[in-house]
């Protein structure tokens, strides 16, 4: 018997499952020349405050079932989308409100590698990598149906083409290949009457 409490918790966890693709998707629209700009800033920085619980919902599907896995994985998907995804969003608003160009900023950073790499860069792999090694456990594990983590893989995998090339048309493909899935597990569990384990696959 699930409380009013658990079942609340559970149904906010399916609308941050939603509204973080939803936010995140919106973002790329607001590119400004490949750069997130002040409006696709806001959008990626409010995306990652919902990422955190629905990737928490995410990998609870595993939680029992890999005990070691979990709080690990979490951790760098976390690292992933709070660190990498702000920064980034953070450096696209402050580089178009002043008018740095990419190449400025880029060769500047230069000069300071690790701290650089530490604020900017080496936290945003993370995301797409700790996604495409949950997407592969959930199907091993049997937790959801396996098109549902083929999508999450495929997002992972066309992430950076996206994002590092600063492909558009290849990017809203990234944001549809995690929409997709994250919306129909997000809608299972805004409906869901009991726990999140009926979710899962024999």
């Amino acid at each position: 018997m699930q409380t009013g409490t658990n079942l609340l918790h559970i149904k906010l966890s399916g609308l941050a499952l939603i509204v973080a693709p939803l936010l995140f998707g919106a973002s790329t629209f607001f590119w400004q020349n490949g750069e997130y700009g002040p409006t696709a800033a806001v959008l990626l920085t409010l995306s990652n405050a919902f990422w955190i619980p629905a990737l928490i919902a995410l990998f609870g599907f595993i939680k029992n079932k890999m005990p070691v896995y979990y709080p690990i994985g979490l951790f760098v998907a976390i690292c992933g989308s709070c660190i990498g995804g702000n920064s980034f969003s953070y450096l696209g608003y402050f580089t178009t409100v002043f008018g740095i160009s990419h190449q400025t900023y880029i060769s500047t950073l230069a000069h300071y590698p690790i701290s650089s790499g530490i604020l900017i860069f080496w936290a945003g792999p993370l995301f797409p990598l700790s996604l495409l090694v949950l997407g592969i456990n959930l199907i091993r594990k049997r937790t959801i149906e396996t098109w549902l983590g083929i999508l999450i893989c495929l997002g992972a995998i066309v992430f950076p083409l996206g994002r590092i090339l600063r492909i558009e048309v290849v990017a809203h493909l990234t944001d549809l290949l995690f929409a997709v899935p994250f919306f129909v597990i997000g809608w299972r569990f805004i409906n869901s009457r009991g726990s999140v384990s009926q979710f899962a696959q024999a």
